[in-house]
């Protein structure tokens, strides 16, 4: 029983992000772009870059041509930070407030359809242990590159 939980749980994400990629087709949208405009919508505006693909789980290249793609379509820019020039904050444009709620909408949708039968008191659980487990493998990649160096 045990064994399939690590399965189970790479499989969401890609299963999630599957109903999201179709549902948001329509908008021309790739996965990679509408999740760099997703969390820069809900890590707010004049996010550094790297902060963003941190948050995003990639690397800073892979980031910056995603960045360089959603400039051209003018929804969103980049600006030096004011106190290290080198560091590039990244901003929403007007034009990207419409597709935001609109993927918003679909997210929203899209989680409420996943989550359908399921009481608050048990997806409040699924919350805590999915961050306990979370936590635990933090934990363990710490410990891992401690003891390696």
């Amino acid at each position: 029983m045990y064994e399939n939980i690590g399965f189970q749980l790479s499989r969401l994400p890609r299963l999630w992000r599957a109903i999201i990629d179709e549902r948001l087709a329509p908008l021309g949208l790739t996965q990679t772009r509408w999740v760099t405009l997703y969390h820069l919508w809900r890590l707010g505006d004049g996010q550094p870059q790297c902060d963003l693909a941190r948050a995003i789980g990639v690397e800073a290249p892979s980031l910056v041509r995603t960045l360089d793609q959603l400039s051209r379509q003018g929804l969103v820019e980049r600006r030096p930070c004011d106190q290290d020039r080198r560091t590039k904050r990244v901003f929403l444009t007007a034009e990207a407030t419409p597709l935001l709620e609109r993927i918003d909408a679909v997210v929203r949708d899209a989680r409420r359809e996943m989550f359908e039968g399921l009481s608050e008191q048990e997806l409040t659980t699924l919350s805590k242990l999915l961050s306990r487990i979370e936590n635990n493998g933090l934990a363990i990649q710490a410990r891992d590159a401690e003891a390696q160096g």
